[in-house]
């Protein structure tokens, strides 16, 4: 095999390599630049454009940017320095900006918005109001939508994360409330680990009424959670949420 002939064969395996995730971030390389942007390394799909408007300042080809993959208005898969309000698989409460004959469009931070289809709707979306959803893509037609029929995914997440149901905190005595406070530090610490780049966006400034809708206990049980994995030096606490530290990260869940 010739020199030329070993050089596509190594450009191939790259390019198989490259593991894309849509509607979350990515780490991806510049493999060229035109005037009206960067492209990045996209794999088999072919390179990702990243416009102008997004491009870093001294970005240059060989750097690896941090995008956010969604598809722009002609369903293009185009990349984002932006941080969206929300990423697949995460709960967040957004603002419905318009309606029409298929759907709400909410605003969660890009330039085109989330489109929520009435089927998803809990309630009809009407502009201007706030409404907590969760952002997933949908299977028949791969776009990034979301909805606000939360529970049958928080059901989903709760059982992939500790093999049950997130159950109410009202009826517990002083002795149930702190196994529950131990058994709900095991469950955070997992759903960190489950999450993008081990962050959640939920913290101590968070409303009681998102804490208890994600995670199915009151604010106090969940702050006591965060301060014991704190303590335990497993999460770092941060202005817009908490995040795994290296060693939450590496340590494993006790059953």
């Amino acid at each position: 095999m010739n020199q030329q002939q070993n050089q596509t064969t190594e450009q191939q395996e790259k390019k198989s390599n490259v593991r894309l995730q849509l509607g979350k971030r990515n780490q991806l390389k510049v493999v060229r630049e035109k005037d009206h942007g960067l492209y990045l390394e996209g794999g088999d799909i072919g390179d990702i454009l990243l416009p102008k408007r997004y491009v870093p300042e001294g970005a240059k080809v060989g750097d690896v940017l941090d995008v956010f993959l969604y598809l722009d208005q002609e369903e293009r898969l185009i990349a984002t320095t932006e941080h969206p309000l929300i990423e697949v698989g995460q709960f967040a409460y957004l603002e419905c900006t318009w309606t029409n004959e298929y759907g709400a469009y909410l605003n969660w931070g890009l330039m085109k918005d989330l489109f929520c289809p009435f089927r998803e709707q809990k309630v009809r979306m009407e502009r201007g109001k706030r409404y907590q959803v969760y952002c997933y893509i949908d299977d028949k037609t791969y776009r990034i939508v979301c909805s606000s029929k939360i529970k049958k995914f928080q059901k989903a997440i709760s059982e992939k994360t500790t093999g049950r149901r997130p159950h109410s905190y009202e009826d517990e005595t002083p002795a149930d409330r702190s196994v529950l406070i131990g058994d709900f530090s095991k469950r955070l610490l997992e759903h960190l680990k489950l999450s993008e780049k081990g962050f959640s966006p939920y913290h101590d400034k968070s409303p009681t009424e998102e804490i208890y809708a994600m995670f199915g206990v009151s604010k106090k049980v969940f702050k006591q959670a965060v301060g014991d994995l704190y303590k335990q030096e497993l999460i770092q606490i941060k202005a817009n949420g908490i995040e795994l530290t290296i060693k939450g990260k590496t340590i494993g869940v006790e059953e």
